[in-house]
């Protein structure tokens, strides 16, 4: 060890007298000098256990952060029994900006019980703010859809068209998937039991009406809400958490009609395509069960389209319409509800799926009733 380093060690005296340490600390108190000192120091007080703990720091040549976090912790662990006495000026303002009582352990809190009721109440107080903020987001996409209806100019169609790709094309092969697959799986579950009565044939009108009339729109709902009103509101809510939305607002400029209208625009005028592609592919599906059974493709074709009429392909595409608008309206305004911190946008991005899920349904339960009273 050379004379520079032997000069630069730390040390540690300890008397005791009358249940009071007295700790002598003198040398260089930095990250490399203070290991063996510290550990001295613990030991000392573990051994001793005494009532009072007085740090004579008269001898400290040096000290640095390390060995500040030395001096705090023997204090600590004395409980606001220690003293530090002759400690450089120095050294003695840095100790001064540390409270030991700030680093005590913290003892882990009992969480405090709510009750069923105050469980329920507030609950209920949430989805009754939830639903006036729809409310009031219902009376500013209007607002905003007819100002741009009056002023086309203003709309960002760029924006417009690639949220129509990314809401629309994109979407095109889970699309085909799920409504090949649904067709397949309800054509081929009908067709067992219609075998044992022999009219399997009557499995194309059940295919043709259910994907027409249900499962066509709102499957295809459903996996746009997955897709694409979850991408609103994760667009949004970065945008939010990044204080963008705050910069136009601060600019004059409504964030509704600079970033919302667009999206429920491409999700209004992408839904019904997306529509009629999910009905044709489940209708393929459910062709494929029958040809197997050995019946010609031109029966099923003539079965299809005598089973169902213009007014269950409209009634369908009527529903995607609203569909789409309830997918991208809910997804902008989750994105626009964003909160700060690391998980804000996961969160935003899950309750538009939940949500906007949650409204297909009860639209879709309308739908069904006001058809009935219609005799559609």
């Amino acid at each position: 060890m050379s004379a520079l380093e032997k000069s630069r060690t730390a040390s540690v005296e300890a008397e005791v007298h009358e249940r009071v340490l007295t700790l002598r600390i003198g040398g260089w108190l930095d990250g490399h000098s203070i290991v063996d000192s510290w550990e001295r120091s613990r030991s000392a007080l573990t051994e001793h256990q005494p009532a009072r703990l007085i740090i004579d720091a008269s001898g400290v040549e040096y000290c640095d952060g390390a060995g500040i976090a030395m001096l705090v912790d023997l204090q600590r662990r004395m409980k606001g029994v220690a003293e530090v006495r002759d400690l450089p000026a120095k050294f003695q303002s840095l100790l001064e900006m540390f409270n030991p009582d700030d680093f005590r352990e913290a003892k882990a809190t009992k969480a405090e019980t709510v009750s069923l009721p105050e469980q329920v109440g507030a609950a209920a107080a949430s989805l009754w703010r939830d639903i006036a903020a729809m409310v009031g987001f219902v009376g500013e996409l209007v607002a905003a859809l007819a100002y741009a209806s009056m002023h086309p100019r203003r709309i960002r169609w760029r924006d417009a068209l690639e949220a129509a790709e990314n809401a629309g094309a994109n979407a095109l092969p889970i699309v085909a998937l799920i409504s090949f697959l649904m067709g397949l799986i309800m054509a081929f579950q009908s067709a067992i039991p219609m075998r044992q009565f022999g009219v399997e044939i009557f499995v194309a009108d059940l295919v043709v009406l259910s994907m027409l009339r249900e499962l066509g729109p709102l499957m295809t709902a459903i996996i746009v809400a997955g897709r694409s009103g979850s991408a609103f509101a994760a667009e949004l809510g970065t945008m939010k958490v990044n204080e963008e939305i705050d910069a136009l607002t601060t600019m004059g400029l409504d964030p509704v009609r600079f970033l919302v209208v667009t999206r429920p625009l491409a999700a209004v005028a992408m839904m019904p395509l997306l529509t009629v592609f999910a009905n044709l592919m489940g209708l393929i599906g459910g062709s494929v069960v029958l040809l197997s059974m050995d019946y010609p493709l031109v029966t099923y074709v003539r079965e299809v389209l005598g089973a169902v009429d213009l007014g269950d392909l409209i009634g369908g595409l009527a529903k995607s319409v609203v569909f789409g608008v309830l997918v991208a309206g809910i997804g902008c305004l989750r994105g626009l509800q964003t909160r700060t911190g690391a998980s804000a946008v996961g969160l935003s991005a899950t309750r538009a799926v939940v949500s906007g899920i949650v409204l297909i349904v009860l639209a879709d339960g309308v739908f069904s009733v006001v058809f009935y009273y219609l005799g559609i």
